[in-house]
């Protein structure tokens, strides 16, 4: 052996050792010691040299990507012997269904590995790590790994959220319109039905903040919130519902009577509300709060003293028809084929003797 790199380390009759310093591929092959003596005794020994793989890189991401495009990355590493192994990972997630492909140096015997991930870009993977890692026997269990942080372009995600899930009438609200995006949305815009908002003194917009002061039943309706950026424009809506401001009980009223008597009644009103699915109240929204005494009981009340008073006339008239009658004296009872009154009244007598008795009864 004939080398610089080549040093004799001992040398005697029963040893002989050598070192071989910056190894490299060509240093592989079949090595020979041989003890010249008669006749000459030889020892064999074949050395493997392994090739360390190269850094990986990779390759095929253009900044930035828009959502719904597909991806394909590459990971190429060369000067591994035997060949090496890639393996993929998305935040420490390994990652699947990689095309693996390995090409051989037939001059010094080594390889070329390279492995390609294609999938289709999510705004779920923008600011996702990926990283390649090869894998070898002479990294003595430490990887090279080369990493890329991808950056994915996608159109606004738009939500509204409520501070008041049960709004009533006189009370505040403030609808928040919170979008997502890249690159960052606009200053979102709000719309009512279709159109600008109707009221801006009560209605301000401060960003993608609303506030509706002093509610009532014509701020019902359907609120937009729209938000746009270089990529495309999204939106949500918020139906809102005003509701009626519950009343519980109405003072005491006092109603006046025909007669000396006072009626004092306490009016409880219940309130009744249909749900349905866009829980809308039927009460009448301009109802106001009764102070002041029921019309409709007071009708009432004199509706019955008026039956009362006519069905009393009724019976009354009834009775008194029912007992008219013609009635005679002893005279006239008796006057008839008498000549004169003394007659008469002796016949009048006589004819009462005589008679039957009759009764009438009433019924």
């Amino acid at each position: 052996l004939r080398d610089n790199r080549i040093e004799l380390v001992r040398a005697s009759w029963h040893e002989l050792s050598i070192s071989v310093s910056d190894v490299s591929l060509s240093d592989e092959g079949q090595y020979t010691c041989s003890l010249f003596t008669m006749p000459v005794k030889t020892s064999k020994a074949f050395l493997t040299v392994l090739g360390v793989p190269e850094k990986p890189q990779i390759t095929g991401f253009t900044s930035p990507v828009m959502e719904g495009e597909r991806m394909q990355l590459t990971c190429k590493t060369s000067g591994s012997k035997p060949a090496a192994d890639i393996r993929w990972f998305k935040n420490d997630k390994e990652v699947k269904d990689a095309k693996y492909l390995k090409e051989e140096d037939t001059v010094r015997k080594t390889f070329t590995v390279s492995s390609t991930l294609d999938f289709l870009a999510d705004r779920s993977d923008d600011g996702a790590v990926v990283s390649c890692r090869v894998d070898h026997e002479s990294l003595n269990s430490t990887p090279q790994i080369a990493m890329q942080v991808l950056e994915i372009h996608y159109t606004p995600l738009v939500k509204i959220i409520s501070s008041n899930s049960w709004p009533e009438e006189g009370q505040s609200i403030v609808l928040t319109c919170e979008s997502k995006g890249k690159p960052v949305p606009e200053p979102v815009l709000w719309t009512k039905d279709g159109g600008e908002l109707p009221d801006p003194e009560r209605m301000v917009v401060n960003g993608r903040v609303l506030s509706i002061s002093f509610l009532n039943k014509t701020d019902n309706g359907t609120y937009r919130c729209e938000a746009k950026n270089p990529i495309g424009r999204n939106s949500t809506e918020y139906v809102l519902i005003v509701h009626d401001v519950f009343n519980t009980l109405l003072p005491t009223t006092v109603i006046p009577s025909l007669t000396t008597a006072t009626v004092t009644t306490n009016v409880a009103l219940t309130a009744s509300t249909t749900t349905s699915a866009t829980a809308t109240s039927i009460r009448d929204p301009n109802g106001l709060t009764q102070t002041g005494p029921d019309h409709a009981l007071i009708g009432g009340i004199v509706a019955v003293v008026v039956f009362v008073t006519l069905c009393s006339i009724i019976l009354l008239g009834r009775y008194l028809a029912r007992h008219k009658g013609t009635y005679l004296t002893n005279e006239a009872k008796g006057a008839e084929d008498a000549p004169d009154a003394d007659t008469a009244i002796i016949n009048a007598e006589g004819s009462q003797v005589n008679a039957e008795e009759k009764k009438e009864y009433f019924i």
